[in-house]
């Protein structure tokens, strides 16, 4: 079984960091490559940039929860409820339903 985790390619969990501009403050965000590609899925599917998206949650996330916690380690739970979503066959319309995928 090991070998199913060794053999990934190394660029998928080299980290790369992005500036993502969020209610007009320029920040930068810390993930692994495969987070990134993620997240650019889930904007391509909002018909949005990744930039955009990040905006939009971080947004929605501050209006949940005062302060918002670790901004970066909420976006790969997004990112890994997405995808489980997505195994299950689910559609994901709006931001918003990030949101509640992450609430489940």
């Amino acid at each position: 079984m090991c070998n199913i985790y060794t053999s990934t390619d190394p660029i998928l969990y080299e980290s790369r960091t992005r500036s993502v501009r969020i209610l007009g403050v320029v920040t930068t965000i810390r993930m692994e490559n495969a987070f990134w590609d993620v997240l650019q899925e889930m904007a391509e599917s909002e018909k949005t940039t990744t930039n955009h998206l990040i905006s939009n949650l971080y947004e929605e996330l501050v209006g949940c929860r005062e302060g918002g916690g670790n901004f970066a380690s909420f976006l790969r739970v997004c990112c890994l409820r997405y995808l489980a979503a997505k195994e299950r066959g689910e559609t994901l319309s709006q931001p918003s339903m990030f949101l509640r995928i992450v609430k489940q």
